[in-house]
């Protein structure tokens, strides 16, 4: 007892120094001149719309010039009417109280002598669970270089932009912070935007106090990058049915809708998708509403929404000039890929990376349109999906996740999701456990080295654990938190389930521990391991099956495939617990992941793959829908609950790269991966990986009479390549034999690598390119 009590001193001093670092970055901290601004005559009401300008004389422009920028809610800037930022800010924030801010490079739109620097504010001025309202509107631009000081203050000018509105009822839900944005252009404030005079309306603005102020708090650097901004694009057609226009999207976006018409004053032209129209979760959402003014007129709506179907309902008799759409969304490419002889797979993975392109922005989302927030268990398998499904740029939103599950920590050490949010406190122990533990925290350091995140979260992480106590058979005492949810549908041996994702939560931290050098913290860990194993077999195994002794439903999937990815059930239990996989299926597509992944584990890849086919493959062959579903199934009559881009759906896309092509780091950063393939009954497959080291591929044939495998191996790493043992008799790496009739060749090409692989005979290699022949 002695030893815990001294672990939890020495984290709650970690937690301390948390405080000081956690959302520290090796970027220059900017030193703050400008004040926040606003003027008298904004209440901060909801969606409250603020046009702020000020006219600079430069004598030069040097080579850059930093601006930082903060607001509560969003901005855009444009300098001399040309648009720097499209969408800036992040939804607040880092923790309960404080702000992000966001560093844009100007010198590319200044110009000597007299510059324009026009910004627009979106003040939400409404809670969400993605957004936590300062409760006041507000703008910080501080820009300091040499000759250069434009500081926000008493000296810009500014105005509300009444033109901006809020449409009737419905509102959207409240998980949404958003507002339905009505726009009145017969209020239009004109060319504001552009130097060429006075904007009517414009008055002072007032200081709001000095950077680090409440209740805007602490500012903490933007950690992931400005919306990538694909410009504006036709439609890939256009129908008309009567007063409607039906725009079809290339795929799931987000996007802005915009049109230029001809019309008289007063005409009502309203904005959606199909993903409010039709496809909605079953709750209000997002939609816009347009009041035209006399003449020919365009408009873009500000506000992001997603669909594969864009909604222009306008009156016959507004002649349309032009329609056309802006994708925006984070800024990576989509540089995984994956493809095999299996169509489902094929059609899955492509799906899957696009859900969960849909469902990144200001956070990892369970979905865009109902909701927008971070629940802590869905970014967990999402997270896992970016490793192998999208560029390196993309990691920063995952150490974005996991510093702000810290950073919102309760004083009572409760962590809770999702956040940030500000009207949501409620804890989810079972998703809490997956997000420290061996999918979370730990995945991410495997995919990216980032110790330090790994510094600043595990006094946290840790202090959270400590709020877990077992019981006299050495299993968890039931944790309830705010919500004891365990999956979406039926049949949840609840107790089972959160026993382990405790053991993967303790797991985690103690690879995490390792790594810190944190030896007496390891150890202590490493002992919970051994001992939990052993209560946990003996408590919930009944000899056919894993079940809390009281629980009287249908065998839970969820909780044996848990017990197999985290490795308390032993291989002799495998057939027993196959039985189970192929007569029960209770998960739901986010612990179907788990399902999938287990099976593949205990080597069963043929049945693994015909069960997430049968569960998987109505959504997947949907047609006319680029994304997964939140459910299994579509109602008749239409959709019935649920979202149709879901991206806890997507962990196929993750064991098909992880597993069937086999790339996976085995050392942080990928220094040390593995490329093991497992055939799962697919004659070809091939796969890249966008790793932090570079671009990882693989690509296996599997025939009659020879297994090969094509793989690159990037600088400064090394890898272990397997050939799957059965049958082979001899194997050829680039074109010398290393292996003959069970026996290793020695060779300077590849190491003989002795392991626990045993479906395999593996090899060590260091960087460069190979080709493995394996004869059978």
């Amino acid at each position: 007892m002695i030893k815990y009590r001294s672990m939890i001193l020495r984290n709650l001093i970690l937690s301390v120094l948390l405080l000081i670092s956690i959302f520290a970055f090796a970027e220059e901290e900017p030193q703050w001149k400008a004040r926040w601004m606003s003027i008298d005559e904004c209440q901060s009401e909801p969606n409250t719309w603020l046009n702020f300008r000020k006219t600079v004389n430069l004598t030069t422009v040097p080579q850059s010039v930093k601006a930082y920028i903060a607001a509560d809610s969003k901005y855009w800037l444009w300098i001399n009417g040309e648009q720097v930022v499209f969408e800036g800010s992040l939804k607040r924030g880092p923790s309960p109280t404080d702000t992000y801010y966001d560093e844009v490079d100007l010198a590319s739109y200044l110009k000597p002598g007299k510059n324009l620097i026009s910004i627009r504010l979106w003040y939400f001025g409404k809670q969400g669970f993605s957004h936590n309202s300062s409760g006041k509107a507000g703008l910080l631009f501080d820009c300091q270089a040499p000759g250069i000081e434009i500081l926000s203050g008493d000296n810009w000018e500014a105005c509300i932009d009444d033109a901006f509105g809020t449409c009737d009822e419905p509102n959207p839900n409240y998980r949404l912070s958003e507002s339905n944005i009505l726009y009145d252009a017969r209020k239009d404030k004109g060319r504001w935007q552009l130097s060429d005079g006075q904007v009517k309306g414009m008055q002072g603005t007032t200081e709001q106090g000095e950077a680090g102020v409440a209740p805007w708090g602490k500012l903490v650097r933007r950690p992931i990058p400005l919306w990538k901004d694909y410009g504006l694009k036709e439609y890939v057609s256009v129908e008309r049915r009567g007063d409607t226009l039906i725009c079809k999207l290339p795929y799931n976006a987000q996007i802005t809708p915009y049109f230029k018409i001809k019309a008289k004053e007063g005409v009502k032209i309203n904005l959606f998708t199909d993903h409010y129209h039709i496809y909605n979760g079953n709750v209000p959402n997002i939609r816009a509403k347009y009041i035209t003014r006399e003449g020919v007129q365009e408009y873009e709506n500000p506000g992001w929404i997603n669909g594969h179907n864009m909604y222009y309902i306008i009156p016959k008799e507004v002649e349309v000039l032009q329609l056309q759409y802006r994708e925006t969304g984070y800024d990576c490419n989509f540089s995984g890929k994956f493809e095999c002889s299996d169509d489902f797979l094929n059609q899955l993975w492509i799906k899957a990376q696009r859900t969960l392109y849909v469902t990144i922005r200001d956070t990892y989302m369970d979905c865009p349109e109902r909701e927008r927030c971070q629940w802590t268990g869905d970014a967990v398998n999402e997270s896992g999906e970016t490793f192998y499904a999208l560029s390196p740029s993309s990691h920063a939103l995952t150490k974005k996740w996991l510093l702000e599950l810290a950073g919102w920590q309760k004083k009572d050490s409760v962590l809770y999701a999702p956040v940030p949010a500000g009207n949501w406190r409620k804890e989810l122990p079972s998703q809490v456990l997956a997000s420290v533990g061996y999918y979370g925290l730990w995945n991410y350091y495997l995919h990216t080295n980032d110790k330090q995140t790994l510094k600043d979260v595990y006094p946290v992480f840790a202090k959270y654990l400590s709020l877990y106590s077992m019981t006299k058979d050495n299993v968890l005492e039931p944790r309830f938190g705010g919500w004891y949810w365990g999956d979406w549908g039926d049949n949840c041996d609840m107790d089972l389930l959160t026993n382990a994702w405790y053991y993967l939560a303790i797991k985690g931290m103690y690879l995490v521990a390792e790594e810190l050098g944190f030896e007496s913290d390891s150890n202590d860990y490493k002992e919970k391991m051994l001992n939990i194993r052993k209560s946990f077999n003996e408590y919930f195994w009944n000899g056919s099956e894993y079940r809390t002794p009281s629980y009287k439903k249908k065998t839970d999937d969820r909780g044996q495939a848990l017990a197999v990815v985290a490795g308390l059930a032993d291989k002799e239990k495998y057939p027993a617990l196959l039985k189970v996989f192929q007569n029960e299926q209770h998960a739901s597509p986010y612990m179907e992941k788990y399902v999938f992944e287990a099976m593949m584990i205990m080597g069963y890849d043929k049945e693994a793959l015909a069960r997430h086919k049968s569960r998987f493959s109505e959504m997947v062959y949907w047609s006319g829908l680029t994304t997964l579903f939140e459910h299994f199934h579509m109602g008749s009559g239409g959709f019935k609950g649920g979202s149709v881009n879901h991206a806890w759906s997507g962990g196929g896309l993750t064991i098909s790269s992880q597993y069937i092509t086999g790339i996976e780091p085995l050392e942080a950063g990928y220094k040390t991966f593995k490329v093991m393939p497992r055939t799962t009954g697919l004659s070809h497959a091939k796969a890249v990986v966008p790793s932090v080291k570079g671009e990882i591929t693989a690509e296996f044939t599997d025939a009659i009479k020879t297994f090969s495998l094509q793989t690159n191996v990037p600088k400064g790493t090394a890898a272990i390549l397997g050939v799957p043992i059965k049958g082979i008799k001899q194997i050829e790496i680039n074109k010398k034999v290393v292996w003959k009739n069970g026996k290793y060749i020695p060779n300077d090409l590849a190491s003989e690598w002795k392991n626990v692989y045993n479906e395999h005979i593996c090899f060590l290699v260091r960087n460069g390119k190979y080709k493995i022949i394996a004869h059978k």
